[in-house]
């Protein structure tokens, strides 16, 4: 039998008591997450024990590196980049905005 690791996840919670906080704060062992109607019960386990917080809201946030891989998007070439580097460096100018509004309208034909 071959054991891996479980993924690092974020887990963020909303809505507990004051003492959930040194409950959730450390490394655990397991999570057990129970949706309810009204909220949601995080049973954290931790060695040989277990503590159950009650939250209004969790949300949690497993990262996938590769989610995208598959994906045909877009990518830039070094000339689109440094051509986007430009406009982004303009508008952070006082009055950039306006000066690259003026360069738009003016390769408008306008």
């Amino acid at each position: 039998m071959s054991r891996h690791e479980a993924p690092a996840i974020d887990v963020y919670v909303r809505g507990t008591g004051p003492g959930a906080a040194a409950s959730l704060g450390a490394t655990l062992d397991g999570l057990v997450v129970e949706w309810l109607a009204q909220g949601v019960v995080l049973t954290t386990i931790r060695g040989a024990g277990q503590t159950s917080i009650k939250a209004q809201g969790a949300i949690i946030h497993e990262p996938r590196p590769q989610l995208y891989d598959a994906l045909p998007l877009a990518s830039f070439d070094a000339s689109a980049r440094r051509f986007w580097q430009r406009v982004f460096s303009l508008v952070k100018l006082p009055g950039g905005r306006y000066l690259l509004g003026k360069l738009a309208r003016r390769g408008d034909g306008r």
